[in-house]
């Protein structure tokens, strides 16, 4: 399986012939769901979620997301499944399950809105806006290194209570240069710490997992 970075917390991950977009939302170069056979949601936000661009997708192109983001892409052609946690399903071949219910707290005056994880073939975990720790190791997280809902030290402890064998930074295109280097010292240390492959991959990088 490949895994391709794309703009904020979007990434794609590729095997056998056929392609699974995550988050292609508003900060996402619109070439990341060029080819796609299945979309997955993880939540409502325009930076996760952009209904104009999902409209362009082939009828064939199936989408899954939780009730609140799929009240936004009513219409499509495309058929928009609506999944919690605890579910399962298969995507264009890649075999999913469902984990977490809600966003971080951004503002103590501003309600979470709903969340869902994503852990494709049992080996990348996609958390969306969130730290949901999904009940089964996990081998590839994505972990989000950016946003008004976070800081760097709840990122280290998330590194530290999943322990997966490699972890490359999400939600990271709030970031200037500056901020990004301190993404990729964070990491770099992590990595080290826990002999781990822990970093941030450039748009349009790309990793094989089948190792």
């Amino acid at each position: 399986m490949k895994l391709t970075k794309h703009g904020h917390a979007c990434v794609r991950l590729e095997k056998d012939g056929t392609v699974l977009v995550i988050d292609p939302g508003g900060l996402t170069e619109e070439s990341a769901l060029e080819g796609a056979d299945a979309v997955l949601i993880t939540h409502e936000h325009f930076d996760h979620l952009d209904a104009k661009r999902l409209a362009n997708l082939r009828p064939d192109v199936g989408i899954w997301t939780c009730a609140a983001a799929a009240r936004q892409l009513e219409g499509l052609s495309t058929k928009v499944n609506v999944v919690g946690e605890g579910d399962s399903f298969t995507a264009a071949g890649f075999e999913v399950g469902v984990a977490g219910r809600e966003h971080a707290r951004i503002a103590f005056d501003v309600p979470p809105v709903q969340n869902v994880g994503f852990l494709i073939d049992g080996e990348v975990f996609h958390p969306g806006d969130a730290f949901t720790v999904p009940g089964t190791p996990v081998g590839t997280l994505l972990t989000p290194t950016s946003g008004p809902w976070m800081k760097a030290s709840e990122m280290v402890d998330y590194l530290l209570e999943v322990a997966p064998r490699r972890a490359y930074s999400i939600h990271d295109g709030l970031y200037n240069d500056i901020g990004l280097m301190l993404v990729d010292n964070i990491l770099g240390r992590r990595a080290e710490a826990q002999k781990a492959d822990f970093r941030r991959l450039k748009i349009g990088e790309s990793v094989d997992l089948s190792g």
